[in-house]
């Protein structure tokens, strides 16, 4: 028997809204979702108590907020508490201006996720839209899709979990079936497979389908075929490490401007900002963004104009060779460029806390992992920061987790956090702050994390913490930047992070020596930093996308000043593009 189909929710006082509201859902959604439509906010209320008696999924619910209708707003904040999960967006009419000072309002506190003007005439694709993103939005983070993908493992398995983290952010449609299940055994079954070593990797998309056991980075990539290495004669103008937001905006213009462009990527595209449920300061979104449609669509805009990309391969060393830079890969190839653009961002601070450390994937998560809010339904979940990234995770996991606890080391948010998430933590019933706290310690039942410890910040006595009920645990924390495999000579200040440009930066050796770095060029000459690994950089994603956009301006001055040498033109290179069959 078919799962019941998803609920589109609609209640208004508003009798011309329900019934717009009511036949353009039907005419157009009718027949993947039931469309229910209340007379009244009680009706609806009673509507969604029993929806959430019979396990039904609420994918959109509607409110209207206007002269005819007042308690819509109301009706909204109160629906969250019977689905949390559920897109919640509120109607208006065209015109009605008066109202907007106290929508607006309402969404900053986060009374609903999205405005949508109500439409007006027949084919309104400004409506529909903004209702497919929402949906879209819904459907991934439920981790509905076909089955692309099968994912067989442990629950509790840290490498189960990095799969499937990394399978979600780079928007591969795949289903995780715990080892035991139904499915799970009837796939091994089929597969003759009587005693893998999970997890196990089923690619349902080939044919016949391809099976890895307990896969490597490497094999994965090799086996989707989706990107391989560039012949070994290729010269790119310009090699990007990193497919974060700054890294793939270098992508779009250096490849829509004609130089060739290469990204090695070693996780997801996106970065940290790719794992972020929903951003809402990034221009151009007026109802938001998740971090990973955002990545999505930036990679796919630069795959669609002549970017070449690297997936699940780590960039392992840099040289000069002759008038070149080598970038040593992962996979043991080496790829040439005149150029390289470092935009390998940032990774969270570790705790060290033993405990939690053994614990990790059980429980304990390092970033916000979108694909782990499902499972933390009813459960008490603590996420550890104070940045915009640890903000959106607890807005994210109140959707699923019956309460969230923000634990912050510093006294106050307001000056590491947007006011717009602080208004929206403030406002949602289930989610708890509590400053001048540290995790110190953790308890585990079974294997799996139970309740953490934590004690006031920098407290000498920690024995005695208090401890906190919690099945998972989410640590946004400080950031580490990447650079490991740059060589020394490229500058870093005392944490870590890229010197690039200005008086206080030189370049090394005798390259240039009467010269000073351009403004996001580093010590070493034809080597730029951009993004979060930039010391001084913003920890913003439009702030990154726009250093993306002005490092091309200054590759196109360097390469000016250095051009390649005849003898060093390769076929495929700069020197010699390929040309579309005429």
């Amino acid at each position: 028997m078919d799962d019941p189909v998803p609920i589109m929710l609609i209640a208004t006082t508003d009798a011309t809204s329900r019934r717009i509201l009511g036949d353009e859902l039907r005419r157009r959604y009718g027949a993947d979702y039931e469309v229910l439509v209340c007379d009244s906010h009680a009706h609806g209320r009673a509507v969604l108590e029993g929806l959430r008696r019979w396990n039904r999924q609420v994918a959109l619910i509607l409110g209207c907020y206007g002269p005819a209708d007042r308690g819509g707003l109301d009706f909204l904040r109160r629906a969250y508490g019977f689905h949390p999960a559920a897109k919640r967006a509120v109607v208006v009419t065209w015109g009605d201006f008066a109202s907007a000072p106290t929508v607006f309002r309402a969404v900053a506190q986060g009374y609903a996720e999205l405005v949508i003007i109500r439409p007006e005439r027949l084919r309104d694709e400004e409506f529909h839209g903004a209702i497919t993103d929402a949906l879209d939005d819904w459907h991934l983070a439920q981790g509905v899709g076909f089955e692309a993908v099968r994912l067989i493992g442990e629950v509790g398995d840290e490498r189960t979990h990095t799969l499937r983290d990394s399978l979600s952010r780079n928007h591969i449609p795949a289903v995780f079936h715990p080892v035991g299940s139904a499915t799970a055994q009837q796939t091994l079954e089929s597969l003759d497979l009587r005693d893998p070593v999970l997890p196990v990797m089923v690619l349902e998309f080939t044919a016949p389908p391809i099976v890895l056991e307990n896969p490597t980075d490497l094999e994965i990539a090799e086996a989707m075929g989706v990107t391989r290495p560039p012949p070994a004669d290729k010269i790119f103008d310009v090699v990007v490490v990193g497919a974060g937001p700054s890294g793939l905006a270098t992508a779009v213009y250096a490849s829509s401007e004609g130089l060739s462009t290469m990204v090695v990527e070693g996780e997801a595209v996106g970065g940290q900002a790719g794992t972020s449920s929903l951003i809402r300061n990034y221009p151009g979104f007026s109802r938001g963004v998740s971090g990973a449609h955002l990545a999505y669509r930036s990679f796919h805009q630069a795959w669609t104009l002549g970017t070449d990309f690297l997936f699940l391969r780590k960039v392992e060393g840099l040289r000069v060779d002759g008038a070149l830079y080598a970038v040593s890969i992962s996979d043991g190839s080496m790829v040439h460029s005149r150029t390289v653009v470092v935009a390998t961002g940032v990774d969270y601070r570790r705790l060290g806390i033993p405990q939690l450390e053994d614990l990790v994937g059980r429980g304990v998560f390092y970033g916000a992992t979108v694909s782990e809010a499902p499972s933390m339904a009813g459960k008490h979940v603590c996420v550890v920061g104070g940045g915009n990234s640890a903000g959106q995770a607890v807005l994210h996991l109140a959707r699923y987790a019956k309460k969230v606890t923000l634990l912050v080391r510093g006294p106050t948010l307001a000056a590491s956090m947007s006011e717009y998430l602080i208004s929206q933590l403030e406002a949602t019933r289930n989610v708890a702050i509590r400053f001048g706290t540290a995790i110190v310690g953790a308890r585990d039942h079974d294997g799996f994390l139970a309740a953490v410890k934590v004690a006031a910040s920098g407290a000498a006595d920690v024995v005695t913490g208090e401890e906190i009920e919690a099945g998972g645990l989410f640590v946004l924390i400080g950031s580490v930047p990447r650079t490991s495999w740059l060589p020394t000579t490229v500058e870093r200040d005392p944490a870590g992070f890229l010197r690039t440009g200005g008086r206080d930066v030189s370049y090394g050796g005798s390259a240039r020596p009467d010269s000073s770095p351009l403004a996001l060029e580093t010590s070493m000459p034809g080597i730029f930093a951009i993004g979060d690994v930039r010391a001084g950089s913003i920890k913003r994603v439009a702030t990154a996308v726009g250093d993306g956009a002005t490092v091309v301006s200054m590759l196109h001055a360097y390469l000016a000043e250095h051009p390649l040498p005849a003898a060093s033109a390769a076929p495929g290179g700069a020197a010699a593009r390929e040309e579309l069959p005429r």
